[in-house]
């Protein structure tokens, strides 16, 4: 068989090809030369960027075999998440690569503005000598103001604290229990900026977070105050900033990041670079080695899982989140019985319960609905399906999904089931658990039927009136067309009421035999069901 491929469209680290392994066919590509890249990514499993490559609509249309784009680092701008999402693509990016790196970088910036260490190594490189000419101010007792106090805005107020400065905060989503804990004073926005000696902003970009500096803004800071952004650019309003560094309405800036990158000749950045109180530098905020590999490594890894058909804990565009060792060989055993549950249904599902009973309770299972979902979409509709565009399939059919966790499992540690609501009033019930220390994935229940069957790739499900003779003609039936029956659950609620019987076949089996058996046993429900591995 051939090997995944995995395409790297930019430069990355040695050690990202060596995170990889040996299992993909690995190419390469100018990924910023559209004209190479479209046509490389026609069968390519998986693609590897940074900034440069833009995979927009035209770009995952061109890759019907995408299964995983992957951003070594952390910006998404140049991924077109909601197409990717649509078309069943993971995107995934490596978060926590470059936080070091960026906080380190900011301090690198506030200590530049403080001590104007840029322009007295400008005029030393001159010739000239002009030590009261650079004079600048200290850090110590100051305050710092950070704009978002996640975990780069945390590694800053660490440092900075060690400085001798008062870090105060402002993040909505912060608790004041959290911001105690790391030592920092949460205030509203308008006081940040009105307290702050220096202020560094550390916010995603998005509609609402856009020139969230401007003209007001500057107007509240104090005119001793300097601004650093490394986050995004179009944080601060260009044009605001550029007119309260010459009207004197702050005392300085330091920018990593511009709305335009590289900024143009004629743009808002443009006029902002030749200003003596402005410190800049072209978006370094990544760019350590350090950084580089722990970006390169985390993607490969990610995409390592991706194409095995694992959810990724850093995937933008699925519920992620790190997945106990507990709960994870539930996974597999969940997509099957969404399998089972949609070869079982009868007319459309527009609901569906993902009930996780037993000791599971105490862990984080929103992973199992996922796989539910997946498992039972992939086999009854045209698109791709995975973790990623399950939730949208949903959606878009209108099928209503929850996750019910309890504590109630009496026969075994844990069982999960799928209970759903199909169109035509009635309920569906497909029971799984995990057994013995090799985990054994076992179907338990069917509605109210009890058994105990180890999953397989081919089992056949049928229900009919209980009686004499019926295994028998079955029985006859498979063996005079040369199917072979590895194993056999028979449950039923009353002598001579319903009966269901689950067989394990070793092949598939022809519809003709599936109609001649139904009609000899007279059967109520007989379906096939082939598991379909990820």
């Amino acid at each position: 068989m051939s090997k995944p491929v995995v395409l790297i469209a930019e430069q990355l680290s040695p050690a990202t090809i060596d995170a990889l392994g040996p299992d993909f066919e690995v190419r390469h590509v100018d990924g910023a030369d559209r004209t190479a890249l479209l046509p490389a990514l026609a069968d390519a499993n998986a693609v590897l960027i940074r900034s440069a490559t833009k995979m927009d609509a035209e770009a995952i249309a061109a890759a019907p075999a995408l299964k995983v784009i992957a951003r070594a680092g952390v910006g998404l701008d140049n991924v077109d998440i909601k197409t990717a999402t649509t078309a069943g693509v993971m995107v995934v990016n490596a978060p926590t690569s470059n936080i070091i790196s960026a906080a380190e970088l900011t301090i690198g910036h506030i200590l530049s503005l403080a001590r104007r260490i840029p322009a007295a190594h400008d005029s030393l490189a001159d010739g000239e000598w002009k030590r009261s000419a650079y004079t600048g101010v200290e850090l110590f007792e100051k305050t710092l103001g950070i704009i978002g106090l996640g975990r780069i805005g945390a590694l800053i107020a660490a440092r900075l604290q060690a400085f001798g400065m008062h870090v105060v905060a402002y993040d909505p989503y912060v608790t004041s229990a959290r911001a105690q804990q790391l030592g920092v004073q949460l205030v509203t926005f308008d006081e940040l900026l009105e307290q702050s000696d220096f202020i560094t902003i550390h916010m995603p970009k998005t509609a609402e977070t856009t020139g969230m500096i401007s003209t007001d803004q500057f107007r509240l800071m104090k005119r001793s105050a300097y601004i650093v952004n490394v986050a995004r650019g179009g944080l601060i309003d260009e044009e605001a900033l550029h007119k309260a560094l010459t009207t004197g309405e702050i005392a300085g800036a330091g920018l990593d990041v511009f709305t335009s990158e590289p900024p143009v000749a004629d743009g808002s950045a443009a006029l902002l670079l030749d200003l003596p109180n402005v410190v800049v530098t072209p978006h370094l905020g990544a760019s350590t080695d350090e950084a580089q590999e722990k970006a390169g490594v985390s993607v490969a890894k990610s995409v390592r899982l991706a194409l095995g058909g694992e959810l990724v804990p850093d995937a933008v565009n699925v519920a992620g989140g790190i997945i106990d060792p507990y709960v994870r060989p539930g996974i597999p055993l969940v997509e099957k019985l969404g399998q089972i549950f949609s070869a079982l249904a009868h007319s459309p599902l527009t609901s569906l319960d993902v009930e996780v009973h037993g000791e599971l309770n105490q862990y984080d299972v929103s992973v199992l609905k996922l796989a539910a979902l997946k498992g039972v979409f992939m086999n009854i509709v045209s698109e791709s399906v995975s973790y990623v565009n399950a939730p949208l399939l949903a959606e878009q059919r209108g099928v209503e999904s929850r996750l019910i966790v309890d504590d109630d499992s009496e026969e075994y540690r844990n069982v999960i089931t799928l209970r759903g609501a199909l169109s035509d009033g009635s309920q569906l019930a497909v029971s799984g658990t995990l057994t013995g220390t090799k985990q054994i994935e076992k179907l338990v229940g069917i509605n109210d039927h009890a058994l105990e069957l180890p999953i397989e790739q081919h089992h056949i499900v049928m229900l009919y009136t209980d009686r004499p003779g019926i295994v028998a003609i079955y029985g006859q039936k498979f063996g005079e067309a040369n199917i072979n029956i590895a194993g056999m659950q028979i449950a039923r609620s009353a002598a001579g009421g319903q009966a269901l019987s689950v067989l394990t076949v070793d092949s598939p089996v022809p519809d003709e035999l599936l109609d001649d058996v139904r009609s000899a046993i007279q059967a109520d429900l007989l379906r096939q069901i082939e598991i379909t591995e990820s």
